[in-house]
């Protein structure tokens, strides 16, 4: 029976070729998106799931109020993780890393040593046990001791080839920096998975960062990632995870008392004045899609908004597809009629008919499925590159998506093949073989294919819309006034590396090369976010009744007189540092930091630094507030001290120049020959300031381009049903479109005939569709702190396109319509 079944399909496909290319081939188009978004989702949903403890580990995240300045992050003190440890006996391990920046490192062995030396930006140090909690694949070494050894390195196999070639790399040394020894590599591991959150090259034992050394006691130093290990029975049970949760902050209280007072901050009063220092667990697995707010060192991070939205779209695909096949069957019903008809009258079932009818549709799905393999296969390297993923074609049958794939063919059929097997069995052979007017054109039939239609291009034109703005998010993130001058600016990095006392002299040369036009040297450069620098300070009353702020978490950086022309900020008051004056004890705050602490005229106030390094500084100048981070966060208090400050600042690490546009490639060649001069062994390295900010939006891009492709193959499918539609249209208003042509219609007349019945029901699409858009795009615009405004011109343009784009699709059928001969239209009548 099943093959009688598939034996009629298979000739129904063949003699109708034309609706069945359409059928096979937006099916096709459909489970081929539905495919890509499927693996992309389990991707994602896959982060960190491959540790052997993965299921105990949990990151240490902060939420903290600190000087008037709220926020999340997964940044921790040094000692946290270890007072967890120590305190609770839920907690069985702990291990921490810290991202020390940009690195040189040489390989001293090389026959051309001048190849062998480069700036490495994903070395981390990491405590001894680091490998033993997370279980990456080793290729040589030991995992228990490859970290306990003072300059021992662990490189991944394309850190190891990078360095050594195809030689073995263990047991090699290599230079890090100025250190005083070489690094030994004690293990070498496998390249990391794609679906790690932590993507490093290499390792280095913690105890070897003198930086790490200098603030282990600071529960204020908050620049390291920390991870727990908790027992079994404990990671299992989220209650128990709360449960201990709530013993944090007696801890915290009483271990990080101390560490407070240190810097002049009593706990108990921070506290009182609403401060907040608080720790919670997060388990490993979401932190890719769920991650704690500021400060975070990792690259490759995602959001599960993302995940939502294309799982959404995957479905709204597929129904599109199935609509489609559902619209172009019950339109060409008439067809079928006198063969359900006369099957009736031979004593043919209804449930028969309609399992004729579900094999017809599960046949299209079933070859739109292999041609969707196929097409996945030849697009996966295109749709990683624009994804930014590692996607593999081995992933289909992998993880149970070949399950995924089986059931989505055989749901896709059922429900294509649904409503027309209910449709078709459900006439009356009597009405159907007299030849009545049974399918001219029934209310009940129009309105469920014209709302059908209608809901195609709703979707469609949502998530039009929807890709406008979002391109217009990343345009204005891009082009928006950020309070200084990103554009024709290099930044030079490893400013740090050079001999002591150096900077001033190098930026002196520079600033000599015809094209350069400001030069500074400064410890930080805007969109860097691992040269931020933030600390509290205490505003210093003047004797008068002000209602002041009691601190101020403070971000900065430590920068030279030439500084603000170099980015063109704007002085809004006072001055700017000078030669002409002593300001090692001078500040310039932006106006945030002068709204926050409540100076209406900051100029001469003071902040004073506490703890063991007291100073004050006095205001000199305030600076239009700036985005020295992304537009998802609001400009923050921000303070720039000069170089020379007594007080400890971090490194000068940068050269900050502004450049004639006309003379970027001359400039940047002199500057490499000076580099050379005064660090031969370190590599020339620069970037673009306006290209550093590019990339902090690169999760919005890919998701830009990602929602780009889904949204133009929406529309292919959506006119691919209209396609098929005005096929049929065409077809069942012949004779009447040839008396209008015989009593005088044009050819003009009759093709505005024809597609304006489709035209009004893509204007009613217009209608719903802009805004259910506007409502779901506001809400994703709500993660940025500066976002555009989503002009009416955007829809107008998307409903524009839309039109067009279905007038295009059915004007060649009704022009083929228009011009046939109304004789031959007429002669059987």
């Amino acid at each position: 029976m099943l093959y009688n079944y598939f034996r009629i399909a298979w000739r129904n496909l063949l003699r109708n070729k034309t609706n069945s290319f359409i059928n096979i081939g937006r099916l096709a188009i459909g489970i081929t998106c539905v495919l890509f978004i499927v693996l992309y989702v389990q991707d994602e949903l896959r982060f960190d799931r491959g540790f052997a403890q993965g299921d105990q580990i949990f990151q240490v995240n902060m939420e903290a109020n600190f000087g008037g300045l709220g926020y999340n992050t997964s940044n921790t003190p040094p000692p946290s993780t270890i007072s967890l440890r120590n305190s609770f006996p839920e907690v069985t391990a702990y291990t921490r890393l810290y991202q020390p920046g940009s690195l040189i490192v040489h390989n001293d062995a090389a026959a051309d040593a001048a190849g062998h030396s480069f700036t490495e930006r994903r070395i981390w140090a990491v405590d001894s046990n680091f490998l033993q909690v997370f279980s990456f694949a080793l290729a040589a070494g030991d995992v228990k001791s490859c970290l306990t050894k003072y300059h021992s390195i662990v490189l991944t196999e394309s850190m190891a080839r990078k360095y050594f070639g195809d030689r073995p790399a263990l047991g090699k040394t290599l230079t890090i920096d100025t250190a005083a020894a070489p690094y030994v590599v004690t293990a070498i591991l496998r390249d990391l998975p794609g679906n790690s959150t932590l993507q490093f090259d290499g390792l280095t034992p913690l105890a070897d960062n003198q930086l790490v050394k200098r603030f282990s006691w600071s529960w204020v130093w908050t620049l390291m990632q920390g991870f727990v290990v908790l027992n079994k029975e404990t990671a299992a049970d989220p209650a128990a995870v709360k449960r201990l949760e709530a013993k944090f902050p007696a801890m915290v209280r009483r271990d990080a008392a101390r560490a407070f007072e240190r810097i002049g901050q009593p706990f108990d009063e921070f506290i009182k004045k609403g401060g907040k220092w608080d720790f919670y667990l997060q388990p490993l697995s979401r932190i890719h899609l769920y991650s704690a707010g500021i400060g975070t060192p990792y690259e490759n991070l995602g959001s599960i908004r993302y995940v939502y939205i294309f799982s959404v779209i995957a479905v709204f695909i597929i129904l599109l597809a199935c609509i489609n096949f559902m619209n172009l069957s019950t339109a060409q019903a008439a067809k079928r009629a006198k063969e359900v008809g006369v099957r009736k009258v031979l004593g043919g079932m209804k449930v028969q008919m309609m399992s004729q009818f579900l094999s017809e549709a599960l046949l299209y799905t079933a070859l739109a499925t292999l041609l969707a393999v196929g097409l996945l296969y030849l697009l996966m390297p295109a749709f990683d590159a624009v994804a930014g993923k590692q996607l593999s074609f081995a992933d289909l049958f992998r993880h149970g998506s070949w399950a995924i794939l089986v059931l989505a063919m055989v749901a896709t059929g059922l429900l294509a093949g649904s409503y027309p097997a209910f449709y078709l069995t459900s006439f009356k052979p009597v009405d159907v073989l007299k030849g009545g007017r049974l399918f001219a054109r029934s209310f009940g039939n129009q309105l469920i294919r014209n709302g059908l239609v209608v809901f195609q291009f709703t979707v469609s034109i949502a998530l039009m819309v929807s890709t406008l703005i979002v391109y217009r998010q990343l345009q204005f993130m891009n082009t928006a006034d950020l309070g200084f001058n990103k554009d024709h600016v290099v930044v030079f990095p490893n400013v740090e590396k050079l001999a002591n006392g150096s900077e001033a002299a190098l930026r002196q040369q520079l600033s000599g090369i015809p094209g350069m036009r400001s030069v500074s040297v400064s410890s930080g450069s805007p969109a860097n976010m691992t040269s931020i620098f933030t600390d509290f300070y205490v505003p210093v009353a003047n004797g008068v009744k002000e209602h002041l702020a009691k601190d101020v978490n403070l971000t900065s950086y430590l920068v030279d007189e030439y500084f603000v022309p170099s980015l063109q900020m704007q002085l809004v008051a006072g001055r700017n540092f000078s030669r002409d004056f002593q300001d090692s004890a001078s500040v310039i705050v932006n106006e945030s930091t002068a709204r926050l602490i409540g100076w209406k005229n900051p100029l001469g106030k003071r902040l004073r630094y506490p703890g063991n390094d007291d100073q004050t500084f006095t205001v000199v100048g305030v600076v239009k507030d700036f985005n020295f981070q992304s537009l998802r966060d609001t400009v923050a208090p921000f303070a720039l001290f000069h170089t020379s400050s007594k007080t400890y600042k971090p490194m000068l690490n940068f050269i900050v120049a502004s450049v004639d546009s006309r003379q970027t490639s001359a400039v940047l060649q002199q500057a490499g020959n000076i580099w050379k001069q005064w660090a031969p062994s370190v590599p020339f390295d620069y970037s673009f300031l306006d290209k550093d900010y590019a990339a902090l939006y690169q999760s919005e891009e890919k998701m830009g381009r990602v929602f780009g492709i889904f949204t133009s193959l929406s529309i292919i499918v959506a006119c691919l049903g209209l396609f098929g539609l005005s096929v049929y249209t065409a077809e069942r208003r012949v004779k009447e479109i040839g008396i209008r042509k015989i009593l005088g219609a044009s050819v003009p007349q009759v093709m505005g005939l024809l597609s304006m019945e489709f035209l009004k029901l893509v204007g009613l699409s217009v209608v719903i569709a802009f805004p259910l858009a506007g409502w779901a795009m506001s809400r994703w615009l709500m993660d940025f702190a500066y976002r555009t405004p989503m002009s009416v011109w955007l829809f107008v343009a998307a409903g524009v396109l839309a039109l067009a784009i279905a007038l295009l699709t059915v004007s060649g059928q009704a022009l083929k319509a228009a011009v046939r001969n109304p004789a031959r239209s007429l002669r059987s009548e």
